[in-house]
């Protein structure tokens, strides 16, 4: 029977977490702890840092874990690339459970960008009203382009950010398209910044975009070493050996 550790974070994992939980799969939860008040699990969770590869190594032997499932947010390049390098030092078997990437539609303007600076570089010159749906990591660069405001949605309090010319908006997805195109009408919002996180429940600010006429800058996914992938929990269970379909709802996370 393995015993799994999931790279958790997205609502994929969560799904899979329940999948494991029904199967009776001896399985951790892990969560990078970025968000205060994570969404709870039906298996046994763990909070923070492993301490790179040697760390998360170490933790995988000392564990007794035969099977990682890295379904971490697809911008996590980190835990990916550790993942990566621990499994194969442990001789642990990897996967990763990665939602498809969003893909351009008629209606769209998309200015696809390479990183945070490309982004940060594609603003306008002239002051813009700016949807940031980046989450709070990587704000601070935007913060030197100080002629545009900037509407943020975050799941926590950001204190860091009092001094943001704009608006802090504290909400948790699901989301829907008609509420984020109130959303930005109410706003005035000329242009949208994104990550390019793929799935369903996260989608809905660029099928707002999309109504309003609106340019994205659309902020492409890291690269990550090879690694073995699959796009659905169903056929994770099925690499571990158990003959289960789970289901859940996207959190757009």
């Amino acid at each position: 029977m393995p015993r799994v550790l999931v790279l958790g974070g997205t609502s994929e994992a969560s799904q899979l977490a329940h999948a494991l939980a029904e199967a009776g799969v001896a399985a951790v939860f892990s969560y990078a702890g970025r968000v205060a008040s994570p969404l709870p699990q039906p298996i046994p969770t763990r909070v923070g840092g492993f301490g790179g590869p040697a760390g998360l190594r170490a933790w995988l032997e000392a564990e007794r874990i035969t099977h990682v499932v890295d379904a971490t947010h697809p911008f996590a390049a980190g835990m990916s690339r550790n993942a990566v390098d621990a499994c194969a030092a442990a001789g642990v078997a990897l996967l990763a459970l990665e939602r498809p990437a969003w893909a351009a539609q008629p209606g769209d303007r998309w200015r696809h960008v390479a990183d945070t600076d490309a982004a940060v570089a594609a603003l306008p010159t002239q002051p813009a009203r700016v949807f940031l749906a980046i989450g709070r990591q990587q704000v601070a660069p935007f913060l030197a382009r100080g002629q545009h405001w900037y509407l943020l949605r975050l799941v926590d309090p950001a204190p860091e950010l009092a001094g943001l010319h704009g608006e802090i908006l504290l909400a948790r997805g699901p989301f829907t398209a008609a509420g984020d195109q109130a959303l930005m009408q109410a706003h005035g919002i000329t242009q949208v910044v994104a990550k390019n996180a793929g799935g369903t429940g996260a989608e809905a600010k660029l099928q707002a975009a999309r109504a309003l006429g609106l340019p994205v800058i659309l902020i492409d996914r890291p690269a990550l070493p090879a690694r073995h992938t699959v796009g659905s929990v169903a056929e994770v269970m099925r690499w571990l050996g158990c003959d289960h379909s789970a289901h859940g709802a996207d959190l757009g996370v």
